[in-house]
């Protein structure tokens, strides 16, 4: 069985968000990945042949849609990268996405180390 992860980042974190995926393909090959638009659009255009499902920007939805997802059980992880420095127009709806992972008891990473973690913790080897 696979987990189904979900990848977002803020705008100045796409680039290290796609990174860390690139650098942990292998490992997260035979998961489902989520992205919102533009992160996942961005991860999909470095590695093709994942399996990535895309929702809505942030700001337009994606952050609650994958909240959604979180509530109904279908998150197993989730791979976030928010940009401490820089303000959300859309800050409402990252706090509401976290409380829900907090919730709901999903494992998450917050930047590559923590996501690094993550990986080498045998988590998706269960998966």
């Amino acid at each position: 069985m696979s987990l189904t992860i979900a990848v977002i980042a803020h705008d100045e974190k796409k680039s290290s968000l796609v990174e860390w995926v690139v650098d942990n393909a292998a490992a997260l090959r035979r998961h489902r990945l989520i992205g919102t638009a533009t992160t996942g659009s961005r991860v999909k255009a470095a590695l093709p042949d994942f399996d990535l499902a895309l929702v809505k920007s942030g700001p337009l939805g994606g952050d609650q849609q994958i909240g959604a997802m979180i509530a109904e059980g279908v998150i197993d992880l989730l791979i976030f990268f928010p940009d401490p420095l820089t303000p959300m127009p859309h800050d409402v709806d990252v706090k509401a996405l976290l409380r829900l992972a907090l919730v709901y008891d999903v494992p998450c990473a917050f930047n590559p180390a923590t996501a690094d973690l993550l990986v080498h913790s045998g988590l998706l080897d269960r998966g």
